[in-house]
């Protein structure tokens, strides 16, 4: 079993670099965990690099003012590297018309490329960044549409991931969960953020050009999804500090109380060995 600790400075003296993701462990979508943004700023204080890591569609530039709004600390990092940024190296290497599927303030993601917005019809790729609105859509609400793109072979360029996220005490679908259902009916998806390489790579060189070499056994992943955070460091080898409380909990939690044997029973089941664990970054 992980180590349980109370404290991010418990263990900063093992690394050098930190590789957090946001959406669970620095915000809920909604507000801020104030702690976890003191103890990223602590540890940089002690010396260590703090890149985040997230799977958010939006160019990096564009998630800065929202986790300002949020009241996320600018002094908690020293890069970032979204899954928006990885996406864009793929759509500028495939086909110019683009299908978009999410909302209207994600077509950021497409600026300053060769490509163009057309209807399913001329469709040559398709780009989902997400949900039109993921307040009341599932990806049922796509089937129809899918199947016919699924139908003509055209692939998917999938810019998040994951298939849920917290929004304040919900649970809300991402456009991981519509590239799932995708390839459920025949299609093929392409993906660069969480748990793919391409992201640990931009990542990992942006910790390289912020502090010059280091050692990847003292790099640590912070993250609390299972098929995405988990899933890529233990794909990279990467130390990992496991985050329980994010959008897991329910499965061992009784309120703010974690049933420790159903917790390690739970990541048994994923086949995840986190080296550490705590509910919440402090």
């Amino acid at each position: 079993m992980a180590e349980r600790i109370g404290s991010l400075n418990d263990i900063v003296k093992h690394y050098d670099v930190i590789l957090c993701d946001v959406w669970g462990v620095l915000h809920n979508g909604v507000s801020s965990f104030a702690d976890a943004s003191i103890a990223l700023r602590s540890a940089r204080e002690a010396g260590l690099s703090v890149v985040l890591i997230t799977n958010s569609p939006r160019p990096g530039n564009g998630v800065i003012p929202q986790l300002e709004s949020l009241g996320v600390l600018p002094e908690a990092y020293d890069r970032m590297v979204t899954s928006g940024d990885v996406t864009r190296k793929l759509i500028a290497e495939g086909p110019g018309k683009v299908y978009f599927i999410g909302a209207d303030r994600e077509t950021s993601l497409l600026e300053g490329l060769d490509v163009e917005c057309v209807d399913e019809e001329q469709a040559e790729v398709i780009v989902c960044t997400g949900f039109v609105d993921d307040e009341v859509e599932t990806p049922e609400d796509y089937r129809e549409v899918l199947t016919r793109l699924a139908s003509r072979n055209i692939p998917m360029i999938c810019a998040n991931p994951d298939l849920v996220v917290e929004r304040g005490h919900r649970l809300v679908p991402c456009a991981g969960a519509i590239a799932a259902l995708y390839t459920e009916l025949g299609g093929t998806s392409r993906i660069a953020g969480k748990p793919h390489k391409p992201i640990y790579v931009a990542a990992l060189d942006e910790a390289l050009s912020h502090r010059g070499p280091f050692d990847k056994n003292r790099v640590l992943a912070v993250g609390d999804g299972m098929p995405t955070d988990v899933l890529g460091a233990i794909t990279e080898g990467l130390d990992l500090l496991y985050i329980s409380a994010g959008i897991h909990g329910r499965d061992y939690m009784d309120g703010a109380k974690t049933d420790v044997a159903a917790l390690e029973a739970f990541l048994d089941s994923h086949n995840a060995r986190p080296r550490w664990w705590m509910p919440r970054l402090q």
